[in-house]
């Protein structure tokens, strides 16, 4: 489909440009990003036609993109974005050696449950801090989601928790994980909730 409607000549090119979409999930990248890889695999393109190719992919449906949001000024940044696969199939598919990427890949899976659920899904900023997703309802009213594999280490849990806690609005703010010891724990306002529970709670 990308092939016929953009009238790809470099077909191999186009191929790297989609594994190396799949297997950075969860991952800040740039068209130079992009660029450098191809040229160390020797499939040199130009900045122009990896974007071209970037825009086909997300036509397509085969990654989302999600964009970043600044959260103190509640506006979209001009910074790289992260991207998504639709299909977490076809990332296995094409990647049998990312199948220990566990934390990516439930990421993206929370993130494909928060499109579902939520009209706006972006990567936060706040001040040199990450929250993972800002999910804004149709009123503009935000959700805050930070997703990791395990917290039960302090040290990981005191990072997860660091992007959240400088976060002084109202908004619910959520640590999403596979812990099933601890599972609903709350940190001053911040919830943790075992993603399993999550997924299959109600809207």
């Amino acid at each position: 489909d990308i092939v016929t409607r953009l009238k790809v000549r470099d077909v191999p090119v186009l191929e790297r440009v989609i594994r190396t979409l799949f297997s950075d999930i969860g991952s800040a990248i740039s068209i130079s990003n992009i660029a450098n890889t191809l040229k160390s695999a020797k499939l040199p393109a130009d900045n122009k036609t990896i974007d071209r190719y970037v825009e086909g992919i997300l036509n397509s449906l085969l990654m989302y993109e999600a964009k970043p949001y600044d959260i103190h000024g509640r506006s979209i940044l001009r910074a790289n974005s992260k991207y998504y696969a639709v299909d977490l199939g076809l990332r296995r598919l094409l990647l049998p050696d990312h199948q220990q990427d566990y934390g990516h890949i439930i990421e993206n899976i929370v993130f494909l449950e928060l499109k579902r659920r939520y009209p706006h899904v972006y990567v936060g900023r706040s001040n040199d801090l990450e929250v993972d997703f800002v999910a804004l309802n149709i009123k503009n009213e935000a959700r805050y989601f930070q997703v990791a594999l395990t917290t039960l280490d302090e040290k990981v849990l005191e990072r997860e928790l660091r992007p959240l806690k400088q976060i002084h609005d109202s908004y619910p703010k959520y640590l999403l994980t596979m812990d099933t010891l601890n599972k609903d724990a709350n940190y001053d306002g911040i919830q943790k909730m075992n993603i399993l529970d999550w997924l299959l709670e109600r809207d």
